[in-house]
């Protein structure tokens, strides 16, 4: 019954990795192949207003999406670091427990934004000929906040135990689902911008409905009993301890996010469908560095658990590496492959198609260049997000609004690069971030050897074993 958990404690760091994250990374190319069936559809059988107006909500669909997981992914590394301690009984704790937040937060939120959403949009100086189609899609993602929540806390629960490969079944089913109902509802019954969100938010229900089925069935911490629903205010304060943090590091990013976008709406339609395809594209650019940040997430966790501190760095060390490789790779695609990839996003018939594509490409040119620093940013948040430091999470989203909210405004009103300055002040923010977080490695981890830790490993290993006593 156990034979999807990854004991990451013992063995070769880089196996853990690379067999954790492949599985993670087809999950996430699927999900992503899910909102692009959106993109392309919307993009080629609605037209490029519907599409600038999907583009417009996503800064504010992350901000709510943000708010939520946040707390999720704090109760995965609390598992991590009960599944490293051996503490099993508070592993199972801990899940209960995060479910009972992950069940309020996402019904706020998503009542929140479904009544702000039209200011929201205002708010971010969208057009008013695509307005009405935002809002409209907004909505839908607000109604549909619960499932993607849900599904997220049960995939942070899964991966925190070492088990990959369960959530990738489900993305893949509801990625299916997702492309069928996207056809069914836009192509043969012509719904629009509707039938594009109703599709998403059914396969979104499917994806969690299945996936609590699988956890029930295939881990045993998730088979539940009456008894073990009992709410612990010390592990909530726990799991919000950490999860918080975690949700306004990402709440911060999407408010940046969106900053950014008012800056591309003051450049009209075809900027904004512009940087709407280059948004779907580096999507898929974030994909590996996610999924090695998440393997690295639940390495680091484990391993801190379990006191292994020297093994936290070599993770570290052994994840930078197969980052160099992956940026190395995905610099090369976008500098020769730019055109073809936007291209995908617009209809050839449209009068806008040529200009879209060619300052899209652009964009995307610019912007690789700087993907060695979000690289960093992913491998130093995974550990550090791994071992419980709620300071970094906090401190990086600052840095990141910081950076969104000045260096678009600086080189695009008063430094004259015009539209190509939003993917360069993109670039720029990502080595803002990306130097911040190394720093905070090397302050972290000043000292920290594999000697200090075995000489001293009380300071290392995770203390919930004297907690649990209490």
């Amino acid at each position: 019954m156990k034979s999807n958990i990854r004991d990451m404690t013992t063995g070769s760091p880089t196996r853990h990795l690379l067999l954790f994250a492949l599985p993670t990374m087809i999950g996430n190319i699927f999900q992503q192949i899910y909102n692009l069936a959106d993109s392309v559809i919307v993009g080629n059988f609605v037209g490029t207003n519907a599409f600038a107006a999907v583009g417009a909500t996503s800064s504010i669909t992350f901000l709510f999406f943000a708010l939520c997981n946040g707390i999720g992914s704090g109760g995965g590394v609390v598992v991590s670091h009960y599944y490293g301690a051996h503490d099993e009984k508070n592993v199972k704790k801990c899940i209960v427990n995060s479910c009972l937040i992950m069940l309020l937060v996402p019904v706020f939120f998503g009542i929140l934004g479904f009544v702000l959403a039209p200011w929201l949009l205002k708010l971010l100086d969208t057009p008013a000929e695509i307005l009405s189609d935002a809002v409209l899609y907004t909505r839908f993602m607000c109604v549909g906040l619960l499932f993607v929540s849900l599904y997220n806390f049960i995939s942070s629960m899964l991966k925190a135990l070492g088990d990959s490969k369960g959530p990738l079944y489900f993305l893949i089913i509801s990625t299916v689902i997702n492309i069928v109902l996207d056809i069914l509802l836009v192509l043969v019954i012509p719904l629009g911008v509707t039938g594009v969100a109703l599709a998403t938010v059914i396969a979104q229900f499917i994806s969690v409905l299945l996936s609590g089925i699988y956890a029930y069935k295939k881990n045993p911490y998730f088979r539940i009993s009456r008894e073990d629903i009992k709410f612990s205010v010390r592990m909530a304060v726990r799991i919000i301890k950490l999860g918080v943090p975690m949700s306004l590091q990402f709440a911060l990013i999407a408010i940046s996010s969106m900053a950014l976008q008012r800056v591309v709406n003051g450049f009209g339609t075809v900027a904004i469908t512009a940087f709407t395809a280059t948004n779907r594209i580096e999507t898929f650019i974030h994909q590996p560095y996610m999924t090695l940040a998440a393997a690295l997430a639940t390495f680091s966790g484990q391993n801190y658990g379990a006191g292994k501190n020297d093994r936290v760095v070599l993770g570290y060390k052994k994840g930078f590496l197969i980052m160099l490789g992956l940026t190395a790779f995905l610099m090369l695609v976008m500098q020769l492959f730019g055109n073809a990839l936007v291209s995908f996003f617009v209809s050839k018939e449209d009068i806008a198609a040529p200009a879209v594509i060619r300052l899209g490409a652009d964009g995307l040119r610019i912007t690789s260049l700087f993907y060695l620093a979000l690289g960093m940013i992913y491998v130093v948040r995974g550990v550090l997000t791994g071992i419980g430091d709620a300071f970094f999470a906090l401190f990086n989203g600052v840095i990141e609004v910081i950076g969104r909210f000045t260096i678009p405004l600086l080189l695009t009103a008063y430094l004259g690069f015009g539209e190509k300055g939003i993917w360069l002040a993109s670039g720029l923010v990502w080595l803002l971030s990306g130097a911040t977080a190394w720093i905070r490695y090397k302050v972290y981890f000043k000292g920290k050897t594999a000697t200090a830790a075995e000489r001293h490993p009380h300071r290392f290993a995770f203390r919930m074993r004297g907690q649990s006593s209490r």
